[in-house]
């Protein structure tokens, strides 16, 4: 403060006078100076000057607090404003006062916290809630109330609960305010919300009528319904008088009103009908005070002593608490040895010749130990627990939230910065972990303005005659999703009929008009043509928008109606089979897998068939021949050689089952191969076109041209931008040699679109990337959602396949416009019959192994004994002889019936012969007869 406003402000109420010093020997006064600064004629002013009178008689009542010395306050009226409040603090100094009680208004408040920081007085303010007066700037500043912070966090959260995502602020335009309504700016954008427009009201006389009235003619054009109204009740009821008259009370609108109205309703209750109906369906908040006994008997009290007018509010409450706060501060203060005493601030002098003392001026020497017996305190008031954060603030904000209804109000909910907004009073969830989960957060239904349940959207579009300006490309090639009248500012296609279906199914009418951008001779860039949503050019881009990563930074987008994505076309050329052609049906590991197993069921058959069937015995050179033989003869089922064992026949039937499935794979490959697929490129996927230094097509103004450059680090200089189909077509038969390209990539609706014209081209590989379609909104904007809502509705009721028939149904060529897969059949098709082949020779094998080596074991010593002893090569040579013995009975039994199958057979052919001589015989007789 500098010295020409202190030298003003002396000379108007002190004049020469001095004020002698002295220092209080005793550590317990009698008496302790206190003033109290607020607005008597306010509705919280005259609640929290009862309040502080009834707490300053218990507090001197009762000798346990401060051991008998009392406390003596002189009350100030600053009628909020800063001049008269800095006149009124700097009075308070002739009385050595040690703390003063206030001030009510955050704007005195501004203003004295200065000379509390100067002359180290605590101010104890239990109304004044501006956000900004932080303990950094003003050390000496103890908010004994809840601060605006909190208040604006639950309007905030309030807002995010109903899905509202912008609001208008009303507020007075003073210090309390403008800083409240940027601390809701602040909460609003931690919820993705923002506030729309901010109407500031001139404090004071200056808010009349006229004023008003134009504050809310420029809101109701606004787009936003949702108001919040941060004024004093003088202004507040004024402006709900003229909202009335406006209209602006009924359907569709929401009013949030901060605690000023819950104030005034608790004091003043019940107000005038016609006043009640002038705010029907407002939300308020009140500071919320849990209930008990001490605060019930002090309402009795406090009434008794009143009449019930004007009736008792929370600010009430924290004025009361804000005294015994002070006492128990004091009491500590006085336990540590504290002195109330003050000297000079040796950094004010007073000007020679002049008669203003500013000597007189002084400093508590022990303000700052009371300051910190004040933070430090801990107690149970009216309000509940009085306890200070390590910011300074009262633990455990909490706020009421009411409803106007009818010629009163009542409470819907409770919002607490430990678990949000609830319908269980928040000193009942203090007891359980906290829960901010968006579905624990509940609230009871609200009436809202216009007498209606059902939730207001909201917002409505703005009513000051302008229409939306929709950005719509001016296309050069696939004019079938968006292209413009010739001449006009007209648009038809695919793209346009689905947003105007879409808004044909909105609640409400939606005026706007398409406004053309691109020169229609090459397509225009969507980056940026999105990029003017963001600068107010546009207020929202309809056409064939790709959603990607870039664009959903800067805007909004609705629900995709066309998947899209990435995908690679490419030129196939009719190709020659070759004389190799019959080797490409497998791949190389296929076909060894498969020849091993042909070797290895050979061998295991000759295993289990070779003692027992003549067929797989000989000389050696004999039995491999045997082996191949009959392995690969499998194949075709044309084996001669018989099974005699049961193991060999099981391997033999797996097998087959096994050269049946591969025969039949085999020979469909090989047919498809020969007939069918007759088409190739190099490309094969985008892996194989990264790889390459062969040229890439890209549609100009596409997003692909950034995807391949900046994701997968392509050099620019390969990318060739095309402006048509017909490019397309043209690059791609030239080829990337003789300056064409060796293949497109684009997205997958223009591409099919592309095919179903031209029958030379495929699409290779996979789509490599996942996007859609949307139309673009600003970010937050309500009608994003309402259009992603309508264009489900088009899905699910079948409209937008019919759009997409009308406009893009593909001609029968588009159907061969698959990709190109690979033709080979690989191992891992078949490798659980592999398997189970694999399985069964080897139990085949253990089974025979198993059996040897029971008739090993079975031989009697006694014949061992007779060949070789009973040593074990003894026993060994015995088996196999008896072994040999068996086969060669065997091989005898074999051969006997061999010879009686072959000797039958003879008897039947000269029996059959008999029979056909004698039957020729009767014939020629009987033929000669007749003749």
């Amino acid at each position: 403060m500098n010295a020409i406003w202190f030298l003003f402000l002396l000379s108007l109420h002190f004049g020469a006078f001095q004020i002698g010093y002295g220092r209080n020997v005793s550590s317990r006064p009698a008496v302790v100076n206190i003033g109290a600064m607020f607005m008597l004629n306010s509705t919280i002013g005259k609640v929290a000057k009862i309040a502080i009178d009834e707490a300053i008689k218990d507090v001197n009542s009762n000798l346990s607090i401060l051991q008998g010395t009392k406390l003596a306050v002189t009350m100030q009226n600053s009628n909020c404003s800063g001049f008269v409040g800095m006149v009124e603090a700097m009075r308070y100094m002739e009385t050595d006062v040690v703390t003063i009680i206030g001030p009510q208004c955050s704007v005195v408040a501004h203003v004295i916290s200065h000379v509390a920081n100067e002359l180290q007085v605590p101010l104890l303010s239990f109304a004044a809630t501006d956000p900004t007066l932080t303990s950094l700037q003003f050390p000496f500043f103890v908010r004994t109330t809840q601060s605006d912070l909190y208040q604006m966090t639950a309007v905030a959260e309030i807002v995010d609960y109903y899905g509202w995502k912008e609001v208008i602020a009303i507020f007075t335009d003073d210090d309390g305010g403008r800083n409240g309504v940027s601390a809701l700016g602040d909460k609003l954008a931690e919820r993705r919300c923002r506030i729309s427009y901010k109407a500031g009201i001139r404090p004071g006389a200056a808010a009349n009528d006229s004023v008003i009235m134009d504050t809310l003619v420029n809101v109701a054009l606004m787009q936003s319904r949702i108001v919040v109204l941060h004024v004093n009740s003088i202004i507040g009821f004024k402006i709900f008088s003229v909202a009335k008259y406006l209209g602006m009370m009924g359907n569709g609108y929401v009013w949030i009103a901060a605690d000023w109205l819950s104030s005034f309703l608790d004091s003043n209750s019940p107000l005038p009908s016609e006043t009640m109906d002038t705010m029907q369906g407002v939300l308020t908040l009140r500071q919320h005070t849990p209930d008990s006994d001490r605060k019930r008997a002090f309402l009795a009290r406090y009434n008794k002593i009143t009449g019930g007018s004007p009736g008792l509010n929370s600010y009430g409450l924290y004025a009361y608490d804000s005294v015994w706060l002070l006492a128990h501060a004091l009491d500590a203060f006085f336990n540590q040895g504290g002195v109330i005493s003050f000297s000079n601030d040796t950094r004010i002098r007073s000007v020679a010749g002049s008669t203003l003392h500013l000597d007189a001026m002084s400093i508590f020497d022990d303000g700052t130990l009371l300051l910190n017996n004040i933070l430090q305190s801990n107690f149970i008031g009216l309000t509940g627990r009085l306890k200070f954060s390590s910011e300074r603030s009262l633990i455990l904000p909490a706020y009421d939230i009411i409803n106007v209804i009818g010629t009163g109000f009542r409470r819907v909910g409770y919002w607490s910065n430990y678990s949000g907004l609830s319908t269980v009073a928040p000193e009942t969830l203090y007891t359980k972990p906290p829960n901010r989960s968006s579905a624990s957060q509940h609230l009871y239904s609200v009436i809202w303005p216009g007498e209606t349940l059902s939730k207001p959207r909201g917002w409505v579009f703005p009513n000051n005659g302008k229409q939306l300006r929709i950005g719509v490309p001016d296309r050069f090639s696939y004019r079938e999703f968006v292209s413009r009248v010739s001449g006009t500012d007209t648009f038809k296609g695919f793209c346009i009929d689905v947003f105007t279906a879409a808004l044909n199914l909105l609640p409400y009418a939606v005026p706007y008009k398409f406004i053309p951008f691109g020169n229609g001779h090459e397509n225009p860039s969507y980056t940026e043509l999105v990029n003017k949503i963001t600068t107010g050019v546009f207020d929202a881009v309809v056409g064939d928008i790709a959603i990607v990563t870039n664009r959903t930074k800067v805007v909004d987008f609705t629900q995709p109606y066309v998947s899209s994505g990435l995908v690679i076309v490419a030129l196939f050329k009719k190709q020659n089979t070759g004389a190799w052609a019959f080797l490409r049906p497998f791949s190389a590991r296929m076909w060894i897998v498969t020849g091993s197993f042909f070797l290895v069921v050979g061998i295991v058959v000759w295993i289990l068939e070779h003692r027992i069937n003549d067929d797989f015995r000989g000389p050696p050179k004999h039995q491999v021949i045997t082996i191949l033989w009959f392995s690969f003869s499998t194949l075709f089922f044309a084996h001669r050689e018989n099974t005699m064992s049961t193991l060999g026949r099981l391997v033999l039937i797996i097998w087959l089952f096994v050269v049946l499935i591969i025969n039949s794979s085999y020979t469909a490959s090989l047919t498809s191969i020969l007939t069918v697929q007759q088409l190739s490129s190099p490309i094969k996927g985008i892996e194989s076109l990264i790889h390459s230094d062969d040229p890439i097509g890209y549609q100009v103004g596409s997003f692909a041209e950034h995807y391949l450059s900046e994701e997968l680090n392509i050099s620019r200089s390969r990318l060739v931008a095309l402006g048509s189909p017909e490019a397309y077509a043209s690059a791609l038969k030239l080829g990337p040699g003789r300056g064409g390209v060796a293949a497109v990539v684009d997205e997958r609706p223009y591409i099919e679109l592309f095919l179903s014209r031209q029958c030379s081209f495929r699409i290779v590989g996979q789509e490599f990337t996942k996007s859609g379609w949307g139309f673009a909104f600003p970010r937050d904007s309500p009608l994003a959602i309402d259009m992603s809502t309508a264009i489900l509705a088009l899905a699910e009721n079948g409209d937008l396949q019919r759009i997409h028939d009308k406009w893009l149904m593909q001609s029968p060529c588009s159907l061969d416009s698959t990709e190109i897969e690979s033709d080979q059949l690989h191992l891992s098709s078949f490798w659980g019959l592999f398997l189970i082949c694999g399985i069964a020779c080897f139990v085949a094998l253990l089974v025979y192994f198993l059996q040897l080596l029971r008739r090993l074991h079975s031989v009697p010593p006694s014949e061992s004994s007779s060949v070789g002893g009973s040593s074990r090569s003894g026993r060994i040579q015995r088996f196999l002889s008896l072994m040999d013995e068996k086969e060669d009975q065997s091989k005898s039994g074999q051969k006997k019936r061999k010879v009686e199958k072959s000797l039958s057979e003879n008897d039947r052919d000269d029996e059959l012969g008999m029979k056909a001589k004698r039957k020729e015989t009767t014939t020629s007789n009987s033929f000669t007869g007749h003749s």
